[in-house]
C-alpha cells in the first residue's frame, strides 16, 4: 500500500440525542500506546459521564482495530464506531465517545444511530488528507535562492517539511519512493547546478495538497 488516508486535524464536537449528549473527540495516533493516553484523557477530562466508548485504527492498512462499548449493550457503541471509521477509509485514528446520560432510554437502534453519527460528525470536522510513502531528504541550496526554489518545489508537488538556513539553505523535502533522480534533476535545472539533493530515509509523509472537506 503506496497511500491511505487520515483525519486532517483534530475534532472536538457534541450531538445531542433525546437528552444525552456525545460528545466526540478524534485524535491522529501513531499506535496503541498514542490511542488509549488519548481515551484515558478523555476519561479524565469528563469523569462524571457515564460511557466513554472508543474506537480506533492503526496503520497503512487498518490492520490494528480495536472497539469498547464501555458499559452501553454489547454491540450499539464501540462497533457501529469502527465501522464509521472504516467507512470513512482513515486509519491511524482513535476515537472517544463521551455520552452523558439525558434520562431518556434510546433502545439498541437508538444507540446506534447515535454513536455513529457522532462519530460522522467528528470526521466531517476533521477533514482527512493522504498520506503516502515517501523519500525524504534535503535540498542543499545558496540562501539567496532559497525562496524562489522552494516555491518552484512547491508547485511542482514536492512537499516541504521544514527550511533551515545555515551557509547554505536546508530545505527538508519529501517525493515519492522512487522518484528521487527526478528532484535531482529539478534541483540541478533550478540552481544551474549550484544546489545538492541530499536524498533519507523512506518514511510516511502528508501528501500536499490533498487536504479533504472539513
Amino acid at each position: 500500500m503506496d497511500s491511505y488516508l487520515v483525519i486532517a486535524r483534530e475534532a472536538d464536537v457534541e450531538i445531542e440525542v433525546r437528552r444525552s449528549r456525545f460528545l466526540t473527540r478524534l485524535r491522529r495516533v501513531e499506535d496503541e500506546d498514542d490511542a488509549r493516553a488519548v481515551i484515558d484523557t478523555a476519561r479524565r477530562d469528563h469523569r462524571t459521564a457515564r460511557h466513554h466508548c472508543t474506537a480506533f485504527v492503526l496503520g497503512p492498512a487498518g490492520a490494528i482495530a480495536r472497539s469498547n462499548d464501555d458499559g452501553e449493550p454489547p454491540g450499539t457503541a464501540g462497533l457501529p464506531m469502527l465501522e464509521a471509521l472504516r467507512g470513512a477509509e482513515v486509519s491511524d485514528v482513535v476515537a472517544v465517545v463521551i455520552r452523558y446520560f439525558g434520562g431518556i432510554k434510546l433502545g439498541t437502534g437508538g444507540l446506534v444511530r447515535a454513536y455513529t453519527d457522532a462519530v460522522v460528525a467528528g470526521l466531517a470536522a476533521a477533514g482527512t488528507v493522504r498520506r503516502g510513502r515517501m523519500q525524504r531528504g534535503t535540498v542543499l541550496v545558496p540562501v539567496a535562492e532559497a525562496g524562489r526554489v522552494e516555491n518552484e518545489l512547491r508547485g511542482s508537488g514536492v512537499a516541504i517539511t521544514g527550511v533551515d538556513y545555515g551557509v547554505d539553505a536546508a530545505i527538508s523535502v519529501a517525493v515519492p519512493a522512487g522518484t528521487w533522480d527526478d528532484l535531482e534533476a529539478r534541483v540541478a535545472a533550478l540552481t544551474g547546478g549550484e544546489g545538492l539533493a541530499e536524498p533519507g530515509a523512506q518514511d510516511w509523509v502528508d501528501l500536499p495538497g490533498r487536504a479533504g472537506r472539513g
